[in-house]
């Protein structure tokens, strides 16, 4: 249920966009993500920081879409997240001794040390990756197809990534649950 909560902003934006157009989906995509965010204030007292950098980076590159009618600024907007991702994995690691995605996952997955720095790095490389697609996509394709891969295409990369590191993580837990033996 998370997963297409957190997708309601660019399912309502494809959407929209398959229906309207660019600029109109840029609107609706902006007013989902405060809706949300004031959803999650209402609802829990407090809203995810994630969801807060997503709402601010919508505003500002959806309303320049909106107020300088150029839709290159949207097409900025998932690399610019994805990248911010990237930014906040490495820096918290590098600089602050923190692995973001062991504080994610560390009370459902027990693994070692190394195997938390190294999934961290992947999942860091990956968002770097997206960044780069999305802009390859968004700036050699058509604004459709782009709108199709926004959703579709990175949400089966998505898909895939967590089915590989999975598959990887599954090995560590074995060899450390057998190690516990």
């Amino acid at each position: 249920m998370k997963f297409l909560y957190d997708l309601f902003p660019v399912i309502l934006f494809f959407i929209v966009f398959k229906l309207f157009g660019i600029y109109e989906a840029t609107a609706v995509a902006i007013a989902a993500t405060i809706a949300q965010i004031a959803w999650a204030k209402i609802r829990t007292g407090k809203v995810d920081g994630t969801l807060i950098m997503s709402g601010v980076i919508i505003v500002i590159f959806g309303g320049a879409t909106l107020w300088l009618h150029d839709e290159s600024f949207i097409k900025w907007k998932p690399t610019i997240l994805y990248w911010l991702f990237t930014i906040g994995l490495l820096g918290s690691q590098w600089l602050f001794k923190r692995n973001l995605i062991r504080k994610l996952m560390e009370k459902q997955i027990a693994m070692p040390d190394p195997i938390w720095s190294r999934l961290n790095l992947a999942w860091a490389m990956f968002f770097l990756f997206l960044g780069f697609l999305n802009l390859y996509v968004a700036f050699n394709f058509s604004t459709d197809l782009w709108v199709d891969f926004k959703l579709f295409g990175t949400m089966g990369l998505m898909f895939l990534f967590v089915i590989a590191q999975t598959l990887l993580l599954n090995k560590h837990m074995t060899e450390q649950k057998q190690d516990e033996e």
